[in-house]
């Protein structure tokens, strides 16, 4: 497929990085409304087709694929355009900034029936998929307790070094939302009730940089995510799922628990694969474009095989969801229902 890359920012160069690993995939145009960007993108990946407007890559017919990487109040307006061009879409985290765009790419997506990957490329990682295996299996018995760790640190001049991060780039939509999305998707049940906290306390910013929620699941369990910017100097992104059967607890450097009432029956203790080892103590960096490379992929198969990609958006609406009730509990005060 000949995919081209809305928006020349970071991200981007993950998604060139990605594509470059793929035989059968081809990075054909870049576009980007900063024309020096796009032009210096263009030179650094090889490509020789570059748009400065989103709508001419969507109108040119041999664009076969979009990644669209622009800030993320502009992914669903990208998206539902993309969706109606008839373009295979791969859209960053957050699929929205608001419920009512997230939920405008999910009606759009199912009207056209455009194949639209969103990329929450945690969702790759074995132990994540081993997690999400075992307690559908029942192995963990009544899941009572989980818990998302994701304490980051970003200084003000990350904050400062572009103005979309003030608007829509808070902890939660940023940074948190990989592993909202995470826990809820290993998890597999709706959420009944959200109690937020949410703040703006160290960065001069319009967005948050710190968060808290309970959440209380269909089941009965309880579901505690913590949130922030400001842990330096960072810590690995950790989840921890207490059942009446047993513990998984896992995060960036590997399992931490996988320990269960009856060794006998437990499921295999999953093996990160090479390709997914991590090097860096704390860095993300260096399996980035390996699982993003993994949902590429598996959006131009399912194009091929007329299939829902791995991630589409009524299942990466969830993370949005979660995140805005999470929101207009802390502005209410009180516990809202889902």
């Amino acid at each position: 497929m000949r995919f081209a890359i809305i928006g020349c920012g970071v991200i981007a160069v993950t998604h060139a990085a990605a594509l470059a690993t793929l035989p059968q995939q081809t990075l054909y145009a870049v576009c980007d409304v900063d024309r020096e960007k796009a032009d210096r993108f263009a030179r650094e990946h090889g490509v020789s087709k570059v748009y400065y407007d989103y709508r001419d890559v969507l109108a040119d017919p041999a664009v076969e694929a979009v990644c669209v990487c622009t800030p993320s109040d502009l992914h669903g307006e990208m998206t539902v355009a993309a969706a109606r061009a008839g373009k295979a879409v791969v859209c960053e985290k957050p699929m929205e900034v608001t419920l009512e765009k997230a939920q405008e790419i999910v009606r759009v997506t199912q009207q056209t029936g455009a194949k639209v990957q969103c990329i929450f490329q945690r969702r790759v990682l074995p132990r994540a998929q081993a997690a999400r295996r075992a307690i559908a299996q029942g192995a963990l018995g009544r899941i009572c307790l989980a818990e998302a760790n994701l304490l980051y640190y970003r200084d003000q001049a990350y904050y400062d070094s572009a103005g979309w991060r003030n608007r829509c780039g808070g902890a939660m939509l940023n940074q948190g939302v990989h592993g909202i999305d995470l826990i809820l998707w290993m998890l597999g049940e709706p959420v009944k009730t959200v109690y937020g906290c949410a703040g703006t306390l160290a960065r001069r910013t319009g967005v948050d940089d710190t968060a808290a929620a309970v959440l209380t699941m269909a089941s009965g369990a309880v579901c505690v995510i913590k949130n922030t910017t400001l842990a330096y100097p960072e810590f690995p992104t950790g989840f921890v799922i207490h059942g009446e059967k047993g513990t998984i607890a896992f995060d960036d450097l590997g399992v931490r628990e996988w320990t269960f009432l009856d060794p006998a029956s437990a499921p295999p203790r999953p093996e990160e694969s090479p390709e997914f080892s991590q090097k860096a103590p704390i860095s993300l960096k260096p399996y980035y474009g390996n699982m993003h490379a993994y949902l590429l992929q598996d959006l131009a198969d399912a194009v091929a095989e007329d299939r829902e990609p791995m991630i589409p958006p009524r299942e990466a609406i969830t993370a949005v969801r979660a995140i805005c009730g999470i929101t207009r509990s802390a502005a209410l005060g009180r516990a809202v229902e889902f």
